[in-house]
């Protein structure tokens, strides 16, 4: 039922240019006439012509005119499309931010645990192999601990052994204990003894090698060591490898539980594939009959579908006959536009002659709208008839309305209601207006009386009780 705004805006301007190439026309003949026989006066068969290719015209110019109400609705359609679009467009934007927050989320989750691990790996290659390097360095300093105490003790010892060796060779009246030992022990046992020496002083001198290295050196520099310091942080070490360990094993866990799922997601996807088809179908036919859907440009329901396929045709046959009453100026057209936020299909317009456009049957004066409604009354009278099986409808009444009509408006509705009579139909009016006498020949006049009403019965003229 539409066109686009541009096929109305084409229509008014070709209307407009009929009527210009009218006008000109006349003008042109007239000029024409004058010229070729001024002192004449047109023949009516030249004035007749005249008149008929300006009435074709005319006609012309009022169809197209006419063409603008479907322009307009086209036109609506197209600004109401853009509106659910824009919206649409707006939607995925913000689903598409809130994921991207999650991935976001997730993102720091997994470079926090990295940096856990990391620090919990150190230099190594993994917290196992960091947990056994401590381990090993808290073995090595313990053993150079122990050596370094027993070192000590030696040389504390060999001291004191020292001193009290010169000390009893001097009591005993030598200079020295090694001219004791040589006046007092034999050669074997000298030869023993020294062994013993050498021993010693090779000790002695491994003892320094091991103090003369850089890294027992600095061991030697460092302070004492704290075993019980170093088991806390080995117990540190060991918790925090087992806590790394507890999380990977808790993220692997997950993420076969979440391949799990997905899977079984990805099954239940396929299965309820063909019943979401279904639901969906459904869905969608739903919402055009409840006229709800997206796809329902109008928001019409079903059954308003199709009470205004009848009222197209209701229309239809009033226009006819409102044509008549109101001299040709009004013609009723069905709307399918939408206006104050209410469903569409169920709407009437009428297309003023006068000025070719389509307006809202609101604007209409009361002697309009009181024949504009009795056109749609004998309208749909017309519709029932006309339907297969229909009951004829032989009688009709009309109460009131008429006192808002002019004289000539009111010659025109009473030659429409004749026309009814001359196919066998009885017209019933109902109205105060005295006028009405005058054109009708058959009455029933109701009279006040003290006694109550009475009704008395015209016709022709006469009256009778």
């Amino acid at each position: 039922r539409g066109a686009g705004a541009e096929g109305g805006g084409e229509a008014r301007a070709a209307g407009a240019g009929a009527d210009d190439r009218a006008g000109t026309d006349t003008g042109t003949a007239r000029a024409a006439h004058a010229v070729t026989s001024p002192d004449l006066d047109p023949t009516v068969a030249e004035l007749d012509a005249l008149v008929t290719r300006l009435a074709a015209e005319h006609a012309q110019a009022h169809r197209t005119a006419a063409g603008t109400h479907a322009a307009r609705e086209a036109l609506a359609a197209a600004e109401r499309e853009q509106t659910e679009r824009l919206e649409e467009r707006q939607s995925a934007e913000r689903r598409a931010a809130a994921r991207a927050s999650r991935r976001d989320g997730l993102d720091r989750e997994q470079s926090a645990l990295e940096a856990e691990l990391v620090t919990a790996r150190g230099e190594s290659d993994s917290v196992a192999a960091h947990a056994a390097l401590l381990e090993r360095r808290v073995a090595l300093l313990a053993d150079a601990a122990e050596a370094v105490r027993a070192e000590e003790a030696a040389a504390q010892r060999s001291k004191e052994a020292d001193g009290r060796l010169a000390d009893a060779a001097f009591r005993a009246g030598f200079d020295t204990p090694q001219a004791a030992v040589a006046t007092l022990l034999p050669a074997p046992e000298q030869r023993e003894l020294q062994h013993l020496i050498d021993a010693w002083q090779a000790e002695a001198a491994a003892v320094a090698d091991r103090l003369a290295e850089v890294e027992a050196r600095a061991a030697a520099e460092r302070p004492q060591a704290d075993p019980d310091a170093a088991q806390a942080a080995y117990d540190a070490a060991e918790r925090q490898m087992r806590d790394a360990a507890a999380t990977l094993a808790a993220g692997r866990e997950r993420c076969t539980e979440l391949d799990r799922l997905s899977h079984r997601a990805a099954d239940e996807v396929r299965r309820l594939g063909p019943l979401r088809e279904e639901y969906e179908r459904v869905a969608r036919l739903a919402g055009l009959t409840a006229g709800t859907s997206a796809d329902n440009e109008r928001k019409m329901r079903l059954e308003s579908y199709v009470l205004a396929a009848r009222l197209e045709q209701v229309a239809a046959a009033a226009a006819a006959r409102l044509q008549r009453m109101s001299s040709g100026r009004y013609t009723l057209v069905h709307s399918d536009a939408r206006t104050g936020g209410r469903r569409a299909g169920l709407g009437l317009h009428v297309v003023d002659a006068w000025t070719g456009r389509e307006r809202d049957t609101a604007t209409l004066s009361g002697g309009e709208t009181f024949f504009a409604s009795l056109a749609l009354a004998l309208g749909l009278a017309d519709v029932v008839t006309d339907e297969a099986g229909g009951v004829r409808l032989d009688t009709l009444f009309i109460d009131e309305g008429f006192g808002s009509l002019d004289d000539q408006t009111l010659d025109e509705v009473l030659d429409v209601l004749d026309s009814l009579r001359e196919r066998d139909r009885s017209v019933g009016i109902v109205s105060h207006v005295a006028d009405l006498r005058r054109r009708i020949p058959a009455q029933l006049e109701v009279v006040k009386e003290r006694d109550g009403s009475a009704v008395r019965h015209r016709a022709g003229g006469a009256v009778s009780g």
